[in-house]
């Protein structure tokens, strides 16, 4: 080894070092709120009322819905993603979002109240999100690395990822963000995490519930080079709600994590080695 690579080599490892702690810290954070969920087995019941068989008929419905249009997408992967095919997903999701909450009204439940949107306040729910995305990065980052050297890197993204990459109009971009960032987190946690996860831990337990739930996440996304980074990014989700009480940290760490993502398309150069 020549000299340029020794020194090459020890400037890399303060980085590698860095990274490695980082991962080791992000496991230990996740690790503990599983813990400290554990624990809370042994006390007494809470007197909220769970979800019961009526909810998991509409949850099998919402389940099957989604199958299909997974289906759809992956038998249709050229189809051309543009502003309109975003506001009929909008659409779709909202009146979806609005049939379940009708749905649970009418069933008696107090769906704010369920989901912990008082529990918390929003500074506290986004500060916690924060933090909580923060460790969430290098197991997402992590299942990334080890799915592209399994698998191959590809060139392939997302829809939403490559309209916004594509997109030339300032008009355009902001739909993307408004979308990614304050619609598509607040809808699809209360139906991945509030809703499914809910009826899937009333039946199956928490384990189970988190690993249902973020398998349906990922698989909801239609993209197969990201299935295994977002299905720890869902898991992480569901354990920071299992863990707050409250849906707003998950819909919180959502957005952020969207927000960065944009970020990073927009402006490649910061985040560029």
């Amino acid at each position: 080894m020549g000299s340029g690579s020794l020194f090459a080599a020890f400037g890399a490892a303060p980085g590698f070092l860095l990274g490695l702690l980082y991962l080791v810290a992000s496991a230990y954070v996740y690790i503990s709120l599983i813990n400290q969920i554990s624990a809370r087995t042994s006390a007494p019941a809470s007197a909220t009322r769970t979800f019961g068989l009526p909810e998991a008929i509409l949850a099998a419905l919402l389940i099957l819905f989604l199958l299909l249009t997974i289906s759809s997408s992956v038998s249709r992967p050229s189809i051309d993603f543009s502003a309109r095919n975003l506001l009929a997903n909008f659409l779709l999701m909202v009146f979806v979002v609005l049939v379940i909450v009708t749905f649970l009204q009418l069933r008696g439940f107090d769906v704010g109240s369920l989901g912990g949107f008082f529990r918390i306040s929003f500074i506290r729910a986004l500060s916690t999100g924060a933090i909580l995305l923060f460790f969430a990065y290098p197991l997402i980052l992590l299942c990334d690395l080890i799915t592209q050297r399994l698998f191959g890197g590809g060139s392939s993204k997302q829809n939403i990822v490559e309209f916004f990459s594509e997109s030339r109009t300032i008009e355009q971009r902001m739909l993307i963000i408004v979308f990614a960032v304050a619609i598509a987190p607040v809808v699809e946690e209360f139906l991945f995490r509030f809703f499914l996860y809910g009826v899937f831990k009333r039946y199956f337990g928490r384990l189970l519930g988190v690993t249902f739930s973020a398998l349906l996440f990922a698989a909801a996304h239609a993209h197969f080079p990201s299935f295994v980074p977002l299905f720890v990014l869902g898991s992480c989700f569901a354990i920071a709600y299992e863990w707050s009480g409250s849906i707003l940290v998950a819909m919180t760490m959502h957005s952020l994590f969207n927000s960065l993502t944009l970020t990073a398309l927009a402006f490649p150069e910061i985040f560029s080695p």
